[in-house]
C-alpha cells in the first residue's frame, strides 16, 4: 500500500504518526527474533513499521524497520535482472519475489523473498542499494489469524490446493487497524479481517459474498486478491479485485456491521481469465485513480470518480467481456506483476516480460 494525497490510507497514516517516543512504546513491539515460515505480502503502518504477512502460518508480524533516512521525492530505482542481484546480496542459488511495498516516508522498498525457500525481506533505498532487514534482535509484534484455512491439500486432480497459502492475499493498514484480505476455514472462506493494532486476539473475519457477473452467479468461496482503502464519497471503502475478474467495493463501516457475512457491491466486470495480481491508488491533476495489474489484461487505469453512485452489476456477463465502471489499459506499461507508489509523480514496478524471463525493477511515471 502507498502514501498519497486525498487517499483515506495517507491521511492515516499521517495521523498514526506518533509525536514522540519509541515505535515500540505506542504499538506495543518486543524485542526478539521474528520468526516467519514464509514472507508472501507486505504493507506499511505508521512509524515505518511493516506489516509482514506469513500465509504458511496464517500469521502477521509487525516489525519496526528503523527506516527512517531518505527522501521519496528524489527516489529512482532502477535494476535489471533483479533476481540475480539479490542472489548475490542473499547468497541464494534460487530467489522469488512475492511483493513489494515501499516506504512512504523514505522511498525504501521492501521486498518479500523466498531465497533458497526460506522467507527474506531485501531492502532496496532510493538510489538503489540492495540490502536486506535482519529479523533477529528486532522490535516485533505477531497475532495468528483466527479459524485459519487448515495446512493440508483438499480436493483432487486439477483441483487440489492447499487453502493455506492464500489465508493472506493482500493487507492495508487504516485507523489503528489491519485489514487483510484471505481465505478462512469456514463454509464461506472468502474473508476480510480487521486486526487490532497493536495486536490484540485476531477475530474470525468477515465471510465476503459477490456477484460475480463472468460466472453469473454469487460467489463467497475465492480470496480477494489485492484491494485499496479509499475515500469514495467520503466513506471509507475498500476497493478489491478478485480472480476472472470482479471488481468490488465494501464500505468499512460494514465490516462492523454486518456480523458474519457481508455483501459486496460488483461495480466493474474487467473481463475473464485473468487474475488481478496488485493495486495502487493515487492522485493526479486533481483527479483521483487506481492501477490495477492483471496477468492477462495488462495494467488498468481506473478513475474514482463515480463509484459513489456505480451501479451493481446484477447480470451475467459473457463472451469474456467488460462492463461496468469503465477503465482504460496502460499500453506503456506491460509486464508488471508488481508495483507500489514510490513518490507523487512515479510507481516502483517489478516487471516480468514473459514467464521465466528475469525480473526488472523500474521507476515510471504515473499515468
Amino acid at each position: 500500500m502507498n502514501l498519497m494525497p486525498g487517499s483515506l490510507l495517507g491521511l492515516l497514516l499521517i495521523s498514526g504518526i506518533c509525536t514522540g517516543g519509541h515505535a515500540a512504546d505506542q504499538w506495543g513491539l518486543t524485542e526478539g527474533n521474528a520468526e516467519l515460515q514464509s514472507a508472501t505480502v507486505l504493507a506499511f503502518g505508521p512509524e515505518d513499521i511493516l506489516f509482514i504477512g506469513d500465509s504458511s502460518s496464517a500469521a502477521v508480524v509487525a516489525v519496526a524497520t528503523g527506516d527512517k533516512s531518505g527522501k521519496p521525492a528524489e527516489a529512482a530505482i532502477n535494476i535489471e535482472n533483479l533476481g540475480e542481484v539479490l542472489a548475490g546480496e542473499l547468497h541464494a542459488k534460487s530467489v522469488v519475489v512475492n511483493d513489494l511495498a515501499v516506504n512512504p516516508r523514505t522511498g525504501t522498498a521492501f521486498l518479500a523473498v523466498t531465497a533458497d525457500g526460506k522467507p527474506v525481506i531485501a531492502t532496496i533505498d532510493g538510489g538503489g542499494k540492495v540490502g536486506h532487514l535482519s529479523l533477529n534482535g528486532i522490535r516485533h509484534a505477531r497475532v495468528e489469524l483466527a479459524d485459519a484455512p487448515e495446512d493440508r491439500v483438499v480436493g483432487e486432480g486439477r483441483r487440489a490446493r492447499n487453502n493455506r497459502s492464500e489465508s493472506i492475499t493482500d493487507l492495508a493498514f487504516f485507523e489503528n487497524k489491519l485489514l487483510v484480505s484471505g481465505l478462512s476455514n469456514s463454509a464461506a472462506p472468502s474473508s476480510v479481517r480487521e486486526l487490532n493494532f497493536p495486536f490484540a486476539e485476531a477475530d474470525k473475519g468477515i465471510a465476503v459474498e459477490i456477484y460475480h457477473a463472468a460466472h453469473g452467479r454469487n460467489e463467497d468461496y475465492a480470496a480477494m486478491r489485492t484491494f485499496v482503502p479509499l475515500l469514495v464519497g467520503g466513506e471509507p471503502t475498500i476497493l478489491g479485485a478478485y480472480v476472472c475478474t470482479p471488481l468490488v467495493k465494501i464500505p468499512v463501516s460494514d465490516l462492523t456491521a454486518a456480523g458474519e457475512r457481508v455483501r459486496a457491491t460488483t461495480v466493474a466486470e474487467l473481463g475473464n481469465r485473468n487474475r488481478p495480481l496488485d493495486m495502487i491508488s493515487y492522485t493526479k491533476g486533481g483527479a483521483e485513480f487506481l492501477l490495477l495489474s492483471n496477468s492477462a489484461r495488462g495494467v488498468m487505469k481506473i478513475g474514482t470518480a463515480g463509484l459513489q453512485s456505480a451501479s451493481e452489476l446484477t447480470e451475467p456477463v459473457a463472451g469474456g467481456g467488460a462492463a461496468g465502471h469503465s477503465y482504460e489499459t496502460v499500453a506503456s506499461m506491460t509486464g508488471v506483476v508488481q508495483l507500489d507508489k514510490l513518490n507523487a509523480g512515479s510507481a516502483l514496478v517489478l516487471l516480468q516480460a514473459e514467464e521465466n524471463a528475469p525480473l526488472n525493477l523500474r521507476t515510471v511515471a504515473l499515468p
